[in-house]
């Protein structure tokens, strides 16, 4: 069966620091206009049921940058939308495609995408998991800070996908994470399990707390993603009370170490989950975290579809 990156645990420790080296390494071919046609010939899908800037874009731009071709398709234009099995669909276009690149509600569509299609599938975000996220989070990190190794990573609010990835994905490069979360927003049970197993192989530690101040005190990251995730607008004003200390302000800030980071997976809420002086502030790699949406996707497309395990 095809590689799928359905969730960061897809992913080894020696496979992700292959990605970071390859999306460094295309990402300053790039940069300097030269041309790179690992993917020519090949064609990608973007199968998308939520809407979309920054995962749509980059690896739409990445399979062209990369010399392939890339088909949005949004489910409200396939049959899908009419009742259509996702089997039946991912049949079909597992005989079309070389890729598909999945944004959607269920972590089980893009399990059944992976199962029946019989190509590799990037999760490009679900319920449970936002992996292609903290692949890209997790690049702009060692771009910046050198190396991953012994850092602390404090993610101040919800337990939601993102987190559940980063735990993981911190877990995998032996960081070690700070997660501040509300009684009854904790992450997946199951995912936490999976990531201590490998902080136990790694030598990372993970901690879930109730008060951002003790996980940002002396933090090389401080990281937050909104308090209402598409799907969540129900619980609007419920999550707005419950979340209302879990900000990444200037105060919090100050509690970090002096050379710590801010990042934001956006779209960002100022004045919500963080304020506004934070995120346009000296120690905020937001705009590169965003920018590097592109060249981690890239990575993931060069090491997974370019043929590059073969070279490495």
């Amino acid at each position: 069966m095809a590689h799928s990156i359905l969730s960061v645990a897809d992913i080894s420790s020696d496979e992700m620091e292959k990605i970071f080296s390859r999306s460094l390494k295309i990402k300053r071919q790039l940069k300097n206009h030269e041309s790179v046609h690992v993917l020519k010939n090949k064609v990608v899908g973007l199968l998308f049921e939520k809407p979309s800037t920054r995962t749509r874009t980059s690896f739409q731009t990445a399979a062209l940058r990369l010399g392939g071709e890339a088909v949005y398709l949004p489910s409200s234009e396939l049959q899908l939308s009419r009742g259509e099995p996702i089997k039946d669909t991912a049949r079909i276009l597992g005989s079309y495609l070389d890729a598909i690149i999945a944004r959607v509600y269920s972590h089980q569509t893009v399990t059944d995408l992976a199962r029946y299609s019989n190509i590799p599938v990037f999760n490009g975000l679900s319920d449970l998991e936002h992996p292609t996220q903290v692949v890209c989070d997790l690049f702009t990190v060692r771009e910046v800070k050198k190396h991953l190794e012994g850092l602390t990573l404090a993610f101040i609010g919800d337990g939601n996908n993102v987190s559940n990835s980063l735990l993981l994905g911190t877990a995998l490069t032996g960081m070690n994470m700070n997660l501040a979360c509300p009684e009854g927003y904790d992450p997946n049970g199951t995912i936490l399990k999976k990531a201590e197993k490998i902080a136990a192989e790694t030598g990372s530690k993970l901690r879930i707390v109730r008060n951002p101040t003790q996980a940002a005190k002396d933090a090389d990251i401080l990281y937050t993603d909104v308090w209402v995730s598409m799907g969540q607008e129900n619980e609007r004003e419920e999550r707005l009370h419950t979340f209302k200390g879990y900000q990444i302000n200037a105060d919090l800030l100050a509690l970090a170490a002096k050379d710590a980071v801010v990042m934001h997976c956006l779209p960002a809420h100022r004045g919500l989950e963080i304020t506004d002086d934070v995120i346009e502030g000296d120690q905020s790699i937001v705009w590169a975290q965003g920018e590097n949406k592109l060249y981690g996707a890239i990575g993931l497309f060069d090491f997974y579809l370019g043929g590059t395990q073969d070279e490495i």
